[in-house]
């Protein structure tokens, strides 16, 4: 994993939640964590990772911060912790 997908892993998980988060940051820091994107109906995307799977609504810019704690719960329900990827 590059530094710019560990910088973008580490705002996920940021206090405050950051809301200046570019939606393909965040698919491309989670294909680099091994999941699967999946394109979707109506603006959504399936992400599989670690035996969990959900489906995102594709921002067209940045995340908003409703969306960003769902893909940090995610996260956390998949066993990916930000300390394991130092910046």
């Amino acid at each position: 994993m590059n530094h710019r997908h560990r910088k973008i892993l580490h705002s996920l998980f940021a206090h405050p939640v950051s809301a200046n988060i570019a939606f393909n940051d965040v698919v491309h820091t989670l294909e680099e964590l091994g999941a699967d994107i999946e394109n979707k109906n109506g603006n959504r995307i399936g992400v599989s990772l670690n035996g969990h799977n959900v489906a995102f609504v594709h921002a067209q810019h940045s995340l908003p911060k409703e969306e960003v704690i769902q893909i940090k719960k995610f996260l956390e329900t998949c066993g990916v912790d930000p300390a394991k990827y130092p910046v």
